[in-house]
């Protein structure tokens, strides 16, 4: 990591916490923000799912359509329209302005994550590309930890607006930072829209890229309706739900910070493949609560962990496999983050609303299957050159 500037990694990082935390703090306060919008749960999860389905489909075309541009440009006029999105929700008068203030923020965390990870992964070396990225990603994991349970604890305390407003307030701060560190001028080959369209018609590359989508979707399927489950099932209050989610935080640190280490240590497919087969053993654990609470304290830390030690060697895949193209590659992939979670998230809704809470688990262990069936096409149609990606 000797080549990188001063600095930039932890302010990149920094910006990843802040954007985990503004997208994600949704699901520690669905109780309170459906409560007082007099939704049902399932509703209330949309909240979620539109903030998701705006990133899947803004971030590639943004990053396209800004590729001409500085990345301290970009990724600052990203952080700074995130934080727009959150004063709006911060001040929305209706649902349907909340979901609309939620559509701006996504436009903004789509230009910010994909571009701060395509410049740290153009500036490391090779062999640390993959630590290098664990680390500028650690920001959104991070957020996993102290951001989504103090926005939980903000909204069952105060009320879910203010949360939105702790938010804003990070990202002004955030903005002045890229500012401040990210170099001036910092620019790399220049992506379009037609370089959009030629990675969206190779199909092998877009498997790969979908591996993301499906993964992250069955880990949404039971996480997104965390909160309700755990009031309902492990009968557990404000400070238990925070308590919880910070487990799942640190989980997802840990994960993360394996996730790198395996990667550049085993090779992407592998790591890939056995976190998904450690997905479809442990989901379906959740369909089990309540349980012990040392028993349930452990599921969570491990569920967590395993799910969130695949973005390093995803994106390490993706930059190996796309080559010029990676920009683009790691935009899509990030789409597919929010896309799955917006995938997870309504089907999550639809076994809620038929099955009820319980059924979470078992529905997201079924979907994990197709991660694993995903990743091995995707490897076997690898080329040979790419066999270890």
């Amino acid at each position: 990591m000797g080549g990188l500037p001063r600095g930039l990694i932890p302010v990149l990082s920094g910006a990843n916490f802040v954007i985990g935390m503004g997208a994600f703090l949704v699901i520690g306060m669905l109780g309170p923000l459906a409560r007082d919008l007099a939704l049902p749960a399932a509703q209330a999860g949309w909240v979620m799912t539109a903030y998701a389905l705006a990133y899947a489909v803004l971030s590639p075309l943004l990053v396209s359509l800004t590729g001409g541009f500085g990345r301290r440009r970009v990724v600052a006029a990203g952080m700074a329209l995130f934080g727009l999105g959150a004063l709006g929700s911060a001040l929305a008068p209706s649902l349907e302005a909340l979901l609309a203030a939620r559509v701006v923020a996504a436009a903004g965390a789509g230009l910010t994550t994909p571009v701060a990870a395509a410049v740290a992964a153009a500036l490391a070396a090779p062999e640390a590309r993959g630590r290098v990225l664990a680390f500028v990603f650690m920001g959104l994991t991070v957020a996993q930890v102290l951001g989504v349970p103090a926005g939980s604890w903000i909204a069952y305390t105060f009320g879910w607006r203010a949360a939105f407003w702790v938010v804003a307030a990070l990202c002004l701060l955030a903005t002045v930072a890229i500012w401040r560190i990210v170099p001036a001028g910092l620019a790399f080959q220049r992506v379009t829209l037609g370089d959009l369209g030629s990675v969206l018609a190779n199909g092998r590359l877009m498997l790969a890229i979908s591996f993301t989508a499906i993964f992250l979707g069955a880990i949404y399927v039971p996480f997104t309706y965390l909160a309700p489950l755990l009031e309902t099932r492990m009968g557990l209050d404000r400070n238990g739900v925070t308590a919880a989610l910070a487990v799942c935080g640190l989980g997802a640190v840990a994960g993360n910070l394996l996730g790198g280490a395996l990667s550049d240590r085993l090779g992407p497919f592998r790591t890939l493949l056995m976190l998904s087969c450690l997905q479809v053993a442990v989901m379906p654990l959740l369909s089990l609560l309540p349980l012990p609470l040392p028993w349930a304290v452990a599921l969570f830390f491990g569920w967590n962990a395993a799910g969130y030690a695949f973005m390093a060697g995803q994106q390490t895949r993706l930059v190996a496999l796309a080559g010029a193209q990676a920009p683009v590659a790691l935009s899509l992939n990030a789409a597919c983050i929010y896309g799955g979670a917006a995938i997870g998230a309504a089907i999550g809704g639809a076994v809620v609303s038929e099955a009820g809470l319980s059924a979470l688990g078992v529905a997201g262990g079924a979907g994990a299957i197709l991660a694993i069936v995903t990743i091995l096409v995707s490897h076997r149609l690898t080329p040979v050159r790419n066999a270890t990606a």
